[in-house]
């Protein structure tokens, strides 16, 4: 049987906590298909052997292929040890064979097939029980596969994806790719159904959003039209052509009939689905519109380009508010805090800047600690955001004051879309490597605010792991060992209180 080179024997389980779940799930899957395709193979040459036919010549490797073990079974200790190097991968290997056997005898009880009923042919390892294991390695793999899910599978497409958006309502979300086609999931902490792929554009969806209600899907592409798709039936219900002279890059819904779209070349524009052109369009930048916003009131309407200006515009008077001064950076990202008073901008060299509300001519405050290109923002709470770019981190930093609190997520590659549910529990990140992976950030709930002139480690803060990420903190396994420590300690000093307290009465 073929060695798995990614099972290790660690010296105990909780450094099996940083293996992946589903890297675990998917090499017990290979391991169980070898073992039932040697199985089927046994049953062959059964099965020839009781036709007549010759029977076909058995290597045993613990004898034939052993030298150490003579003839007579007895060992002999002047023969070379063969294996003794990977002796404990064959452990793990054994290990994990071991439960694939038992899985297909329970699945020929049940009438199940050898793939199991789970997604993905997962299966189902309920009747896998560790506390009828002796073997520490056997145990540590079936809790890993027995542990419930926080956050929904990693979905993974052919095409890039270009960006992400949930469903207001429902648990629908939608991922526009490099191709033009929009491909609708349903999700959920066991497996992610694909519902519909409608094809919308001929070039490139750089963006898609819902409308309030859920029930239309907003569309830009790189072929300078809009379109509105209604999600069910997957027909055209509006179609903006050459909504722009150069190809659109962002749009933003404002209301229930509002929306805004800007392109490469720095045009803004504010449409009414009720009427078929635009309200009115400006171009004060000439560069890129890389992100568009509004707040409740949706009296002003923000834009942030690639040419360093963050320029807003009055929606009730159709024209220019203020335009801030220039950058030598990209201006790439935004979102409010503080109760609508604060906003926070982030640029190429993974500064964030802050603005009072109203006033966007020039920034009040500047926090230089991310360090690395944010391209990407989200608000979690009121006042802790989600910044991502290029480096593959999602990291999570307080607002006013700025501090760094950790990673949340991690990619392989350059993250490319962020979105958050609409309950605030969910973080959803697409990468260049064509894959969308989830994030339970509801822990952020209950997190302490945060005072000014805190004393803090920005080194340990920036690196530090938060519980959604898949990595763990190297300082987690020290803690527990002085956690266990201290509770030996309790546990002693009780007892001492009982034996004085028993002499006192006596």
């Amino acid at each position: 049987m073929h060695r798995h080179e990614c099972f290790k024997t660690p010296a105990d389980e909780d450094e099996l906590d940083d293996i992946d779940d589903d890297m675990v799930v998917g090499v017990i899957a290979e391991i169980e298909q070898e073992v039932l395709n040697e199985s089927e193979s046994d049953d062959d040459e059964y099965d020839l052997a009781d036709m007549g036919g010759p029977e076909p010549e058995r290597n045993d490797g613990n004898i034939s292929s052993n030298e150490s073990i003579s003839s007579d079974g007895s060992f002999d200790p002047n023969a070379e040890d063969t294996d003794s190097d990977d002796s404990m991968l064959d452990e793990a290997a054994t290990a994990g064979a071991s439960i694939a056997k038992r899985r297909k005898e329970q699945n020929a009880m049940d009438g199940a097939g050898p793939s199991g009923s789970g997604p993905s042919g997962s299966g189902d390892y309920s009747h896998l029980d560790e506390d009828d294991e002796t073997d520490e390695t056997v145990r540590a793999i079936i809790a890993a596969i027995k542990k419930p899910r926080s956050a929904p599978p990693e979905i993974r497409l052919e095409d890039f994806i270009t960006d992400i958006c949930f469903h207001p309502e429902r648990d629908i979300i939608a991922l526009a790719t490099i191709i033009g086609d929009v491909h609708l999931y349903e999700y959920g902490n066991e497996e992610n159904k694909l519902l519909r792929s409608i094809e919308v554009h001929a070039k490139a969806c750089r963006d898609v959003e819902f409308t309030e209600d859920g029930r239309s899907l907003i569309t830009c592409s790189k072929d300078k039209c809009v379109m509105v798709t209604d999600m069910e039936t997957e027909k055209l219900k509006k179609l903006y052509e050459t909504a722009h002279d150069d190809a659109i890059n962002k749009l933003h819904v404002l209301d229930e009939r509002l929306f805004a779209t800007g392109d490469d070349a720095g045009t803004v524009k504010l449409w009414d689905f009720r009427t078929k052109d635009a309200i009115f369009e400006l171009k004060e930048v000439e560069d890129q519109i890389t992100q568009m916003l509004t707040n409740d009131q949706n009296k002003l309407l923000l834009a942030t380009s690639a040419d360093g200006y963050l320029t807003t515009f009055n929606i009730g008077a159709r024209k220019l508010y203020v335009q801030s001064e220039p950058y030598e950076e990209e201006l790439n990202c935004m979102g409010i805090y503080r109760g609508s008073s604060k906003l926070v901008v982030g640029t190429s060299k993974g500064r964030l800047y802050t603005y009072n509300w109203g006033y966007f001519g020039y920034h009040c405050d500047m926090y230089p600690g991310i360090k690395s290109p944010i391209s990407l923002m989200i608000p979690i709470t009121d006042r802790i955001a989600c910044v991502a770019g290029e480096d593959g981190n999602i990291r999570a930093c307080h607002i006013a004051p700025y501090r760094n609190l950790g990673v949340v997520g991690q990619h392989n590659m350059p993250i490319e879309s962020l979105d958050i549910n609409s309950s605030g529990e969910l973080l959803a990140s697409s990468s260049h490597n064509n894959d969308v992976r989830f994030w339970n950030v509801k822990y952020f709930e209950d997190f302490g605010d945060i005072k000014y002139n805190e004393k803090h480690n920005a080194y340990k803060d920036k690196r530090h792991n938060l519980p959604s990420s898949k990595c763990t903190n190297a300082s987690d396994f020290f803690a527990d060992m002085t956690k266990e420590q201290d509770d030996d300690d309790n546990d002693d000093g009780g007892n001492n209180t009982t034996a004085a307290g028993s002499n006192n009465v006596t």
